[in-house]
């Protein structure tokens, strides 16, 4: 059975940095494509970032491009979400996903992915 956790949520001040890190247990990460996702209050979870298993295909979404940055250590299996010069509206419950078939490349719609973490709470706020 595939468990997804993520970890290194928290709060941050506007501009500051967190580093989100997503670990899975029952698949082998570096055969999957992942996604982050969050979902912020009263709003619908929304695709983030993902990355290729192989990490040659990566798509981030455009309101944090440039400020996030999704990579991965395959040797490690381990995913992760830098996030950087961080806004107030970045506040949200931040999740990663795992679909269960190999995938070329990825995508950030949620149908894609089978397998969720219980997300991880980011809060940016002086």
């Amino acid at each position: 059975q595939v468990q997804v956790v993520e970890s290194g949520g928290g709060l941050a001040q506007p501009g500051g940095s967190l580093r989100l890190s997503c670990a899975a247990s029952g698949v082998t990460l570096g055969h999957r494509a992942v996604g982050w996702f969050r979902q912020a209050p009263g709003k619908e979870r929304e695709g983030v970032a993902c990355i290729s298993a192989s990490g040659g295909m990566i798509d981030v979404k455009d309101s944090v491009k440039g400020r996030f940055t999704v990579s991965r250590d395959n040797a490690k299996n381990m995913v992760y979400l830098q996030m950087d010069d961080l806004k107030p509206d970045d506040t949200a419950v931040y999740y990663c996903a795992i679909p269960n078939i190999r995938l070329a490349g990825c995508r950030r719609t949620e149908d894609l992915y089978d397998d969720w973490g219980q997300g991880t709470q980011v809060t940016v706020s002086s």
